[in-house]
């Protein structure tokens, strides 16, 4: 049980976690509300959501927590960079707020870093879930580029490939991206 309802994330979980093969469905499927993402760091909000949806679903669950930081903005938007420019912003709104907090800042200081937090609860009262942590570096570009991936993807600069993370083929990034190194410490932990 996926305790989100990101298709997105989904498809990379299924992509990276094909080895398990496990039927993965997502809280939503299972009509399953979100849970209030109460913590202050990457690791609470993820353990906050997978306990949540194992208690709901009597399920194992996998939650994941991630975001972006930009050094810049002081770690900005880190936990809220789903919400960054208001509770219900898209992607777009997001993106749009994070270019026009940089826009006057010149390229050597545009470091970010996505950051992602895989919690992984065998049920609601795992009382040692595996966690693990991805973190991809990078830079935030002065536009976005790029029609694949999602959230921050078209202005997050990869420099091993000269492009945004959102003009990367999909096996690509799941190889580079935060959210597949975390993935990939959690199949190594389950296999």
């Amino acid at each position: 049980m996926l305790a989100s309802a990101n298709q997105g994330k989904l498809r990379e979980i299924q992509s990276i976690l094909q080895p398990l093969e496990w039927e993965i469905a997502t809280q939503t499927d299972l009509g399953i509300e979100s849970v209030p993402e109460t913590g202050l760091t990457f690791v609470e909000n993820a353990i906050i959501k997978a306990r949540h949806a194992a208690k709901e679903s009597g399920l194992a669950s996998l939650a994941d927590d991630s975001g972006i930081s930009v050094d810049y903005l002081k770690g900005q938007p880190g936990i809220y960079s789903a919400r960054y420019a208001g509770e219900n912003a898209s992607d777009k709104d997001n993106v749009a707020k994070m270019l026009n907090a940089l826009k006057d800042v010149d390229t050597n200081q545009r470091q970010a870093h996505f950051h992602c937090v895989i919690v992984y609860m065998r049920d609601a009262e795992d009382p040692s879930p595996i966690i693990c942590h991805g973190r991809w570096s990078g830079q935030i570009l002065t536009a976005p580029q790029g029609k694949n991936g999602f959230g921050y993807d078209p202005i997050f600069y990869v420099e091993e490939h000269d492009c945004s993370a959102a003009e990367l083929d999909s096996a690509v990034k799941n190889s580079l991206s935060h959210r597949g190194m975390a993935l990939q410490q959690l199949l190594r932990s389950l296999t």
